[in-house]
């Protein structure tokens, strides 16, 4: 799913980057099957073997056509992969605004998240950016997973794990690759790691993409809830995202 809901550019001349979250109901063409929600487009692209890649490939295809941008590389990361690379780093250190409760996997084990700033192992990491059952729904979660993301570069940076990290890459990667589909080398991902260091925290602009002002809430012809997108809106928020030089957090972008 993560190859789906998630767009993130790197600029190393500009020392900019851009991370987009889509939302998994959004109503969008899928390339060769027509409509349906973003989120079904790996899983069609998988059952009838897409020839430019599979399920990643058409998961990339659907996010070029809504975005009219190119997409070169994809990564899935299954919950495992994600949990033990965050504990391999010691856990993300977040700000937890409100009380929230998670469910980490497995069972009778939900706990609730006080406010206030803390630093969560992999479990706890993995069900805070999947918990749903806030206000705001799917939209809250994106900007969570947002959140994660860049706790684990505020991680990796400021105890300088990136140069231990990379020494260690073939070890890890042997180690997490089970749970890691991506179409990047591992040297590509070690570039793009070292590119992304560079870049500094105020030049990386968030998004996500939601009401009221990139979609519509409609009834699919099933009569399932749906998210219809605005066109220029989304491609107006691709723009400032990915293609200005000005700062967009998701507040300012009327995106929650």
């Amino acid at each position: 799913e993560m190859c789906i809901r998630d767009r993130l550019t790197l600029d190393p001349l500009a020392r900019t980057a851009g991370m987009l979250s889509i939302p998994r109901d959004l109503w969008v063409n899928i390339p060769g099957f027509e409509y349906g929600r973003i989120n079904t487009a790996y899983s069609l692209g998988e059952s009838y073997q897409y020839p430019d890649g599979g399920g990643p490939g058409l998961a990339m295809a659907t996010v070029e056509e809504l975005l009219g941008v190119q997409i070169d590389y994809y990564a899935q990361i299954d919950f495992g992969a994600f949990v033990a690379f965050i504990d391999e780093i010691g856990g993300v250190k977040l700000e937890i605004t409100e009380e929230i409760v998670v469910d980490p996997l497995g069972d009778n084990n939900t706990k609730t998240l006080e406010p206030g700033r803390q630093t969560l192992p992999g479990d706890l990491a993995l069900a805070y950016a999947r918990a749903r059952k806030t206000e705001g729904g799917d939209f809250d979660r994106a900007q969570r997973q947002q959140q994660v993301i860049l706790a684990i570069r505020e991680r990796i940076l400021s105890f300088d794990m990136l140069p231990t990290l990379i020494s260690k890459s073939p070890i890890l990667y042997r180690e997490l690759s089970a749970g890691v589909n991506t179409n990047l080398s591992l040297e590509q991902a070690i570039q793009l790691a070292w590119l992304g260091q560079q870049i500094p925290a105020e030049n990386i602009r968030q998004g996500v993409i939601g009401p009221p002002d990139q979609v519509l809430l409609r009834k699919s012809p099933q009569g399932d809830d749906v998210l219809k997108p605005i066109a220029d809106q989304i491609r107006t928020l691709r723009d400032e995202i990915f293609f200005s030089d000005d700062p967009v957090s998701p507040a300012s972008a009327n995106l929650a």
